[in-house]
Protein backbone atom coordinates (compact mmCIF):
# COMPACT_ATOMS: atom_id res chain seq x y z
CA UNK A 1 0.00 0.00 0.00
CA UNK A 2 0.74 3.73 -0.20
CA UNK A 3 3.20 4.85 2.81
CA UNK A 4 0.58 5.94 5.11
CA UNK A 5 0.76 9.74 6.47
CA UNK A 6 3.41 9.27 9.57
CA UNK A 7 3.53 5.49 8.30
CA UNK A 8 1.32 4.34 11.59
CA UNK A 9 -0.18 1.98 9.54
CA UNK A 10 -3.96 1.04 9.52
CA UNK A 11 -6.44 -0.33 11.69
CA UNK A 12 -9.45 0.39 10.09
CA UNK A 13 -12.38 -1.62 8.31
CA UNK A 14 -10.54 -5.07 7.37
CA UNK A 15 -7.73 -3.99 6.44
CA UNK A 16 -4.09 -4.44 7.62
CA UNK A 17 -0.99 -3.05 6.30
CA UNK A 18 2.01 -5.16 4.91
CA UNK A 19 4.14 -1.84 4.36
CA UNK A 20 3.56 1.62 2.41
CA UNK A 21 3.96 2.19 -0.94
CA UNK A 22 2.23 0.88 -3.47
CA UNK A 23 2.15 -2.78 -4.05
CA UNK A 24 0.42 -5.64 -5.87
CA UNK A 25 -2.36 -5.55 -3.65
CA UNK A 26 -1.15 -8.34 -1.82
CA UNK A 27 -3.00 -7.73 1.68
CA UNK A 28 -4.88 -9.83 3.58
CA UNK A 29 -7.69 -8.67 2.77
CA UNK A 30 -8.00 -9.17 -0.75
CA UNK A 31 -6.46 -12.67 -0.22
CA UNK A 32 -9.72 -13.49 2.26
CA UNK A 33 -12.44 -11.63 1.53
CA UNK A 34 -11.81 -10.81 -2.28
CA UNK A 35 -10.42 -14.24 -3.14
CA UNK A 36 -12.88 -16.12 -1.00
CA UNK A 37 -15.66 -16.21 -3.70
CA UNK A 38 -13.77 -16.06 -6.86
CA UNK A 39 -16.58 -17.30 -9.14
CA UNK A 40 -19.32 -16.02 -7.37
CA UNK A 41 -17.03 -12.51 -6.91
CA UNK A 42 -16.39 -12.03 -11.03
CA UNK A 43 -20.39 -12.82 -11.68
CA UNK A 44 -21.24 -10.07 -9.91
CA UNK A 45 -18.00 -7.91 -10.77
CA UNK A 46 -19.11 -8.25 -14.54
CA UNK A 47 -22.80 -7.56 -14.80
CA UNK A 48 -24.75 -8.41 -12.15
CA UNK A 49 -23.62 -6.43 -9.36
CA UNK A 50 -26.26 -5.51 -5.83
CA UNK A 51 -28.87 -3.18 -6.88
CA UNK A 52 -27.03 -0.56 -4.83
CA UNK A 53 -24.26 -0.68 -7.18
CA UNK A 54 -26.47 0.14 -10.12
CA UNK A 55 -28.18 2.93 -8.54
CA UNK A 56 -26.95 6.52 -9.52
CA UNK A 57 -26.65 8.96 -7.32
CA UNK A 58 -26.39 12.76 -6.90
CA UNK A 59 -22.57 14.77 -7.32
CA UNK A 60 -24.04 16.63 -3.91
CA UNK A 61 -24.79 12.77 -2.02
CA UNK A 62 -21.19 12.66 -3.03
CA UNK A 63 -19.92 15.40 -1.95
CA UNK A 64 -21.60 15.21 1.62
CA UNK A 65 -19.86 12.18 1.98
CA UNK A 66 -16.48 12.61 1.02
CA UNK A 67 -16.32 16.21 2.68
CA UNK A 68 -16.84 14.03 6.08
CA UNK A 69 -14.09 11.97 5.08
CA UNK A 70 -11.71 14.13 4.22
CA UNK A 71 -12.61 15.73 7.66
CA UNK A 72 -11.78 12.89 9.86
CA UNK A 73 -9.60 10.84 7.51
CA UNK A 74 -6.35 10.56 9.40
CA UNK A 75 -3.82 7.94 9.14
CA UNK A 76 -2.56 8.65 5.72
CA UNK A 77 -3.62 6.42 2.50
CA UNK A 78 -3.49 2.71 3.60
CA UNK A 79 -6.45 3.69 6.54
CA UNK A 80 -7.81 5.99 3.93
CA UNK A 81 -8.60 2.70 2.12
CA UNK A 82 -10.29 1.13 5.47
CA UNK A 83 -12.33 4.27 5.79
CA UNK A 84 -13.47 3.97 2.46
CA UNK A 85 -14.52 0.54 2.39
CA UNK A 86 -16.32 1.22 5.99
CA UNK A 87 -18.38 3.82 4.38
CA UNK A 88 -19.12 2.87 0.70
CA UNK A 89 -18.88 -1.05 0.58
CA UNK A 90 -20.30 -1.99 4.48
CA UNK A 91 -22.62 1.02 5.23
CA UNK A 92 -23.43 2.92 2.19
CA UNK A 93 -23.23 -0.10 -0.65
CA UNK A 94 -22.26 1.71 -3.11
CA UNK A 95 -20.09 -0.76 -4.79
CA UNK A 96 -19.64 -4.59 -3.62
CA UNK A 97 -16.29 -5.97 -2.29
CA UNK A 98 -15.01 -7.38 -5.44
CA UNK A 99 -15.51 -4.27 -7.36
CA UNK A 100 -13.98 -2.21 -4.56
CA UNK A 101 -11.13 -4.53 -4.28
CA UNK A 102 -10.26 -4.16 -8.61
CA UNK A 103 -10.58 -0.15 -8.41
CA UNK A 104 -8.23 -0.36 -5.26
CA UNK A 105 -5.94 -2.84 -7.07
CA UNK A 106 -6.08 -0.51 -9.87
CA UNK A 107 -5.03 2.71 -8.14
CA UNK A 108 -2.24 1.02 -6.84
CA UNK A 109 -0.72 0.10 -10.08
CA UNK A 110 -1.28 3.88 -11.67
CA UNK A 111 1.30 7.22 -10.63
CA UNK A 112 -0.32 9.11 -7.91
CA UNK A 113 -1.98 9.45 -4.71
CA UNK A 114 -3.87 6.04 -4.57
CA UNK A 115 -6.07 7.10 -1.60
CA UNK A 116 -7.10 9.61 -3.73
CA UNK A 117 -7.64 7.79 -7.06
CA UNK A 118 -10.03 5.48 -5.51
CA UNK A 119 -12.16 8.31 -3.93
CA UNK A 120 -12.32 9.62 -7.42
CA UNK A 121 -13.00 6.40 -8.92
CA UNK A 122 -15.93 6.05 -6.41
CA UNK A 123 -17.39 8.80 -7.39
CA UNK A 124 -17.03 8.04 -10.93
CA UNK A 125 -18.89 5.26 -10.46
CA UNK A 126 -21.71 6.39 -8.40
CA UNK A 127 -22.54 10.35 -10.27
CA UNK A 128 -20.59 10.31 -13.42
CA UNK A 129 -18.19 12.99 -14.04
CA UNK A 130 -19.31 15.15 -11.50
CA UNK A 131 -19.42 12.82 -8.50
CA UNK A 132 -15.53 12.13 -9.97
CA UNK A 133 -14.80 15.95 -9.35
CA UNK A 134 -17.59 16.16 -6.02
CA UNK A 135 -15.36 12.66 -4.45
CA UNK A 136 -12.01 14.86 -5.28
CA UNK A 137 -12.59 17.72 -4.12
CA UNK A 138 -15.11 16.92 -0.84
CA UNK A 139 -12.07 15.04 0.17
CA UNK A 140 -9.41 17.11 -1.07
CA UNK A 141 -10.67 20.68 0.09
CA UNK A 142 -10.56 20.44 4.19
CA UNK A 143 -6.45 19.33 4.35
CA UNK A 144 -6.23 21.70 1.02
CA UNK A 145 -7.41 24.64 2.99
CA UNK A 146 -5.71 23.95 6.60
CA UNK A 147 -2.18 24.03 4.44
CA UNK A 148 -3.20 27.34 2.74
CA UNK A 149 -3.99 28.63 5.65
CA UNK A 150 -0.73 27.76 7.19
CA UNK A 151 1.03 29.15 4.30
CA UNK A 152 -0.56 32.70 5.27
CA UNK A 153 1.05 32.02 9.13
CA UNK A 154 4.80 30.91 7.56
CA UNK A 155 4.06 34.80 5.34
CA UNK A 156 2.69 36.61 7.64
CA UNK A 157 5.87 35.49 10.67
CA UNK A 158 8.69 36.96 8.06
CA UNK A 159 12.17 34.69 8.71
CA UNK A 160 11.00 31.08 9.84
CA UNK A 161 14.95 29.56 9.49
CA UNK A 162 15.49 30.16 12.86
CA UNK A 163 12.38 29.33 15.02
CA UNK A 164 12.30 26.47 17.38
CA UNK A 165 9.32 25.08 16.27
CA UNK A 166 9.96 24.97 12.84
CA UNK A 167 13.14 23.06 13.61
CA UNK A 168 10.79 20.24 15.33
CA UNK A 169 8.65 20.21 12.20
CA UNK A 170 11.54 18.97 10.35
CA UNK A 171 12.91 16.68 12.62
CA UNK A 172 9.56 14.99 12.68
CA UNK A 173 9.55 14.63 9.11
CA UNK A 174 13.25 13.03 9.46
CA UNK A 175 10.84 10.13 11.57
CA UNK A 176 8.00 10.35 9.00
CA UNK A 177 10.19 9.82 5.58
CA UNK A 178 11.81 7.28 7.96
CA UNK A 179 9.57 5.08 9.08
CA UNK A 180 8.19 5.30 5.21
CA UNK A 181 11.55 3.95 3.76
CA UNK A 182 11.28 1.01 6.69
CA UNK A 183 7.42 -0.12 5.65
CA UNK A 184 7.99 0.63 1.72
CA UNK A 185 11.14 -1.94 1.35
CA UNK A 186 9.52 -4.33 3.88
CA UNK A 187 6.84 -4.49 1.09
CA UNK A 188 8.20 -3.22 -2.53
CA UNK A 189 11.73 -4.51 -1.56
CA UNK A 190 11.76 -7.71 0.17
CA UNK A 191 13.92 -9.95 -1.98
CA UNK A 192 17.71 -9.57 -2.97
CA UNK A 193 16.95 -8.38 -6.71
CA UNK A 194 14.33 -5.45 -5.57
CA UNK A 195 16.71 -4.67 -3.04
CA UNK A 196 19.55 -3.91 -5.02
CA UNK A 197 16.82 -1.71 -7.46
CA UNK A 198 16.53 0.03 -4.61
CA UNK A 199 20.08 0.92 -3.47
CA UNK A 200 20.84 1.36 -7.11
CA UNK A 201 18.03 4.36 -7.32
CA UNK A 202 19.18 6.13 -4.11
CA UNK A 203 22.89 5.96 -5.67
CA UNK A 204 21.51 7.37 -8.88
CA UNK A 205 19.16 9.90 -7.41
CA UNK A 206 22.20 11.45 -4.74
CA UNK A 207 24.32 10.94 -7.46
CA UNK A 208 22.17 13.41 -9.94
CA UNK A 209 20.51 15.70 -7.94
CA UNK A 210 18.18 16.62 -9.75
CA UNK A 211 14.61 15.95 -11.80
CA UNK A 212 16.61 14.04 -14.18
CA UNK A 213 18.27 11.55 -11.93
CA UNK A 214 14.99 11.13 -10.20
CA UNK A 215 12.72 10.15 -13.27
CA UNK A 216 15.95 7.98 -14.90
CA UNK A 217 15.67 6.09 -11.06
CA UNK A 218 12.20 5.33 -12.07
CA UNK A 219 12.75 4.50 -16.18
CA UNK A 220 15.91 2.26 -14.95
CA UNK A 221 13.67 0.16 -12.28
CA UNK A 222 10.97 -0.37 -14.94
CA UNK A 223 13.37 -1.87 -17.38
CA UNK A 224 14.93 -3.63 -14.92
CA UNK A 225 12.01 -4.80 -13.44
CA UNK A 226 11.09 -5.91 -16.83
CA UNK A 227 13.59 -8.41 -16.66
CA UNK A 228 12.85 -9.85 -13.22
CA UNK A 229 11.33 -13.34 -13.50
CA UNK A 230 7.55 -13.56 -12.60
CA UNK A 231 6.76 -14.16 -9.12
CA UNK A 232 3.08 -13.33 -9.29
CA UNK A 233 0.27 -14.69 -11.19
CA UNK A 234 -2.32 -11.66 -12.69
CA UNK A 235 -5.56 -12.22 -11.51
CA UNK A 236 -8.03 -14.06 -13.98
CA UNK A 237 -11.32 -12.76 -15.40
CA UNK A 238 -12.43 -9.25 -17.09
CA UNK A 239 -12.89 -6.10 -14.86
CA UNK A 240 -16.96 -5.08 -15.42
CA UNK A 241 -16.84 -1.41 -14.23
CA UNK A 242 -20.14 0.47 -15.45
CA UNK A 243 -18.61 4.09 -16.46
CA UNK A 244 -19.67 6.99 -18.61
CA UNK A 245 -16.48 6.94 -20.36
CA UNK A 246 -16.19 4.86 -23.91
CA UNK A 247 -13.04 3.54 -25.29
CA UNK A 248 -12.47 6.38 -27.31
CA UNK A 249 -12.65 9.04 -24.54
CA UNK A 250 -10.27 6.92 -22.47
CA UNK A 251 -7.41 6.81 -25.18
CA UNK A 252 -8.34 10.51 -25.39
CA UNK A 253 -7.54 10.58 -22.06
CA UNK A 254 -4.38 8.81 -22.20
CA UNK A 255 -3.27 11.19 -25.54
CA UNK A 256 -3.68 14.16 -23.31
CA UNK A 257 -1.84 12.71 -20.29
CA UNK A 258 1.83 12.44 -22.16
CA UNK A 259 0.75 15.58 -24.52
CA UNK A 260 1.02 17.66 -20.76
CA UNK A 261 3.99 15.64 -19.69
CA UNK A 262 6.26 15.92 -22.29
CA UNK A 263 4.65 18.90 -24.26
CA UNK A 264 4.55 21.74 -20.87
CA UNK A 265 7.93 21.35 -19.62
CA UNK A 266 9.16 22.96 -23.26
CA UNK A 267 6.43 25.65 -23.35
CA UNK A 268 7.65 26.42 -20.08
CA UNK A 269 10.92 27.10 -21.04
CA UNK A 270 9.76 29.04 -23.98
CA UNK A 271 7.81 31.15 -21.85
CA UNK A 272 8.69 33.48 -19.05
CA UNK A 273 5.31 33.02 -17.17
CA UNK A 274 5.87 31.39 -13.82
CA UNK A 275 2.51 30.28 -13.50
CA UNK A 276 3.50 27.97 -16.87
CA UNK A 277 6.39 26.71 -15.22
CA UNK A 278 4.30 26.09 -12.07
CA UNK A 279 1.88 24.18 -14.07
CA UNK A 280 4.64 22.18 -15.76
CA UNK A 281 6.77 21.22 -12.49
CA UNK A 282 3.59 20.33 -10.36
CA UNK A 283 2.23 18.04 -13.44
CA UNK A 284 5.38 16.49 -13.80
CA UNK A 285 5.35 15.20 -9.89
CA UNK A 286 1.47 14.27 -10.16
CA UNK A 287 2.39 12.42 -12.97
CA UNK A 288 5.62 10.17 -11.82
CA UNK A 289 4.68 9.71 -8.39
CA UNK A 290 5.09 5.73 -7.99
CA UNK A 291 5.39 4.39 -3.92
CA UNK A 292 2.58 6.95 -2.25
CA UNK A 293 2.11 10.82 -1.04
CA UNK A 294 5.83 10.19 0.32
CA UNK A 295 7.99 9.72 -2.83
CA UNK A 296 6.12 13.71 -3.93
CA UNK A 297 8.62 15.00 -1.48
CA UNK A 298 11.93 14.42 -3.71
CA UNK A 299 10.36 15.17 -6.59
CA UNK A 300 8.93 18.59 -5.25
CA UNK A 301 11.88 19.67 -3.58
CA UNK A 302 13.84 18.97 -7.10
CA UNK A 303 11.26 21.37 -8.45
CA UNK A 304 10.58 24.40 -6.08
CA UNK A 305 13.91 24.81 -3.93
CA UNK A 306 16.69 24.47 -6.22
CA UNK A 307 15.29 27.68 -8.98
CA UNK A 308 14.31 29.22 -5.53
CA UNK A 309 10.83 29.26 -5.16
CA UNK A 310 10.86 28.61 -1.54
CA UNK A 311 13.61 27.97 0.83
CA UNK A 312 14.15 24.43 2.06
CA UNK A 313 13.39 25.39 5.52
CA UNK A 314 9.84 26.85 4.62
CA UNK A 315 9.30 23.28 2.50
CA UNK A 316 10.30 21.11 5.31
CA UNK A 317 7.84 22.86 7.55
CA UNK A 318 5.19 22.63 5.30
CA UNK A 319 5.77 19.05 4.72
CA UNK A 320 6.12 18.61 8.98
CA UNK A 321 2.65 20.51 9.29
CA UNK A 322 1.34 18.32 6.57
CA UNK A 323 1.35 15.28 8.61
CA UNK A 324 -1.07 16.97 10.92
CA UNK A 325 -3.70 17.51 8.74
CA UNK A 326 -6.40 14.64 7.77
CA UNK A 327 -6.93 13.69 3.87
CA UNK A 328 -4.62 13.48 1.13
CA UNK A 329 -1.03 14.43 1.58
CA UNK A 330 -0.52 15.50 -1.84
CA UNK A 331 -2.36 18.71 -0.54
CA UNK A 332 0.97 19.52 0.78
CA UNK A 333 1.09 21.09 -2.79
CA UNK A 334 -1.38 23.93 -1.96
CA UNK A 335 0.96 24.87 0.29
CA UNK A 336 3.97 24.99 -1.46
CA UNK A 337 1.51 27.57 -3.99
CA UNK A 338 1.22 29.83 -0.65
CA UNK A 339 4.27 30.56 0.50
CA UNK A 340 6.35 30.46 -3.41
CA UNK A 341 8.27 33.72 -3.57
CA UNK A 342 7.27 34.31 -7.50
CA UNK A 343 3.83 36.08 -8.50
CA UNK A 344 1.35 33.62 -8.52
CA UNK A 345 1.22 32.68 -4.83
CA UNK A 346 -0.89 33.26 -1.68
CA UNK A 347 -4.26 31.19 -2.19
CA UNK A 348 -4.05 31.36 -6.55
CA UNK A 349 -0.74 29.93 -6.34
CA UNK A 350 -1.77 27.36 -3.89
CA UNK A 351 -4.71 26.37 -5.76
CA UNK A 352 -3.55 26.23 -9.47
CA UNK A 353 -0.67 24.14 -7.87
CA UNK A 354 -3.46 21.65 -6.44
CA UNK A 355 -4.88 21.39 -9.87
CA UNK A 356 -1.50 20.60 -11.62
CA UNK A 357 -0.36 17.48 -9.40
CA UNK A 358 -3.79 16.16 -9.72
CA UNK A 359 -4.72 16.61 -13.28
CA UNK A 360 -2.79 13.83 -14.11
CA UNK A 361 -4.78 11.42 -11.64
CA UNK A 362 -8.01 12.24 -13.29
CA UNK A 363 -6.56 11.64 -16.63
CA UNK A 364 -4.57 8.55 -16.07
CA UNK A 365 -7.85 7.47 -14.52
CA UNK A 366 -10.46 8.36 -17.33
CA UNK A 367 -7.95 6.39 -19.57
CA UNK A 368 -7.56 3.14 -17.38
CA UNK A 369 -11.04 2.43 -15.93
CA UNK A 370 -12.26 1.31 -18.84
CA UNK A 371 -8.79 -0.36 -20.20
CA UNK A 372 -8.18 -2.39 -16.86
CA UNK A 373 -9.45 -5.45 -17.57
CA UNK A 374 -6.91 -5.92 -20.67
CA UNK A 375 -4.22 -4.15 -19.12
CA UNK A 376 -4.26 -6.19 -15.54
CA UNK A 377 -3.60 -9.18 -17.34
CA UNK A 378 0.37 -8.25 -18.97
CA UNK A 379 2.73 -10.01 -17.02
CA UNK A 380 5.78 -7.78 -18.43
CA UNK A 381 3.83 -4.78 -17.07
CA UNK A 382 3.13 -6.00 -13.48
CA UNK A 383 6.71 -6.87 -13.90
CA UNK A 384 8.13 -3.45 -14.58
CA UNK A 385 6.07 -1.70 -11.92
CA UNK A 386 7.24 -4.19 -9.44
CA UNK A 387 10.82 -2.73 -10.83
CA UNK A 388 9.53 0.87 -10.56
CA UNK A 389 7.77 0.31 -6.81
CA UNK A 390 11.50 -0.94 -5.45
CA UNK A 391 13.35 2.15 -7.36
CA UNK A 392 11.11 5.05 -5.60
CA UNK A 393 11.85 2.97 -1.94
CA UNK A 394 15.22 4.21 -3.70
CA UNK A 395 14.49 7.67 -4.10
CA UNK A 396 12.83 7.96 -0.36
CA UNK A 397 15.90 6.48 0.84
CA UNK A 398 17.64 9.18 -0.95
CA UNK A 399 15.62 12.13 -0.27
CA UNK A 400 15.78 11.01 4.02
CA UNK A 401 19.16 11.73 3.84
CA UNK A 402 19.08 15.02 1.61
CA UNK A 403 16.99 17.33 2.54
CA UNK A 404 15.41 15.63 4.83
CA UNK A 405 18.13 14.41 7.57
CA UNK A 406 21.00 17.26 6.39
CA UNK A 407 18.59 19.68 7.27
CA UNK A 408 17.51 18.64 10.66
CA UNK A 409 19.67 16.50 12.40
CA UNK A 410 22.48 18.70 13.33
CA UNK A 411 23.49 17.48 17.17
CA UNK A 412 22.87 15.09 19.40
CA UNK A 413 19.76 16.31 20.55
CA UNK A 414 18.21 17.08 17.44
CA UNK A 415 18.84 12.64 16.96
CA UNK A 416 17.24 12.01 20.35
CA UNK A 417 14.18 13.71 19.41
CA UNK A 418 13.62 12.28 15.97
CA UNK A 419 14.09 8.81 17.71
CA UNK A 420 11.80 9.28 20.16
CA UNK A 421 9.15 10.27 17.43
CA UNK A 422 9.82 7.40 15.42
CA UNK A 423 8.83 5.14 18.47
CA UNK A 424 5.80 7.09 18.93
CA UNK A 425 5.03 6.60 14.95
CA UNK A 426 6.06 3.36 14.81
CA UNK A 427 5.62 1.28 18.01
CA UNK A 428 3.01 3.68 19.49
CA UNK A 429 0.90 4.17 16.93
CA UNK A 430 0.35 7.63 18.06
CA UNK A 431 -1.30 9.75 15.65
CA UNK A 432 1.04 11.33 13.35
CA UNK A 433 -0.76 15.23 13.93
CA UNK A 434 -0.10 14.71 17.82
CA UNK A 435 3.29 13.83 16.82
CA UNK A 436 4.03 16.66 15.16
CA UNK A 437 2.76 18.94 17.85
CA UNK A 438 4.75 17.34 20.44
CA UNK A 439 7.97 17.44 18.17
CA UNK A 440 7.36 21.62 17.81
CA UNK A 441 6.51 21.64 21.68
CA UNK A 442 9.66 19.82 22.20
CA UNK A 443 11.94 21.86 20.13
CA UNK A 444 10.43 25.08 21.71
CA UNK A 445 11.06 23.61 25.28
CA UNK A 446 14.86 22.33 24.05
CA UNK A 447 15.51 25.94 23.10
CA UNK A 448 14.49 27.62 25.82
CA UNK A 449 16.20 25.33 28.43
CA UNK A 450 19.56 26.10 26.11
Amino acid sequence: MKASRGGTGDRFGGWQAEGAGKSECATPFFRSRAGESEGAGRRTMTTAATPARHRIGSAFEVLAAFLKLGCTSFGGPVAHLGYFRAEFVARRRWVDEATYADIVALCQLLPGPASSQTGISLGLLRAGIPGAFCAWLGFTLPSAAALIFFGYGVNALGGVAGAPWLHGLKIVAVAVVGLAVWNMARSLAPDRPRATLAIAGAVLALAIPSTAGQVGAIVLGGIAGALLPASHSPRSGASGFHLPIGRGWALAALLAFFLLLFGLPPLAQASESHALHLLASFYRSGALVFGGGHVVLPLLQASVVPPGWIGNDAFLAGYGAAQAVPGPLFTFAAYLGTVMYPSPHGWAGGLLCLIAIYLPSFLLLAGALPLWGALRRHPAMQRALRGINAAVVGLLLAALYQPVWTSAITAAPDFLLGIVAFLLLAFWRVPPWLVVLLGAAAAEAMAFIA
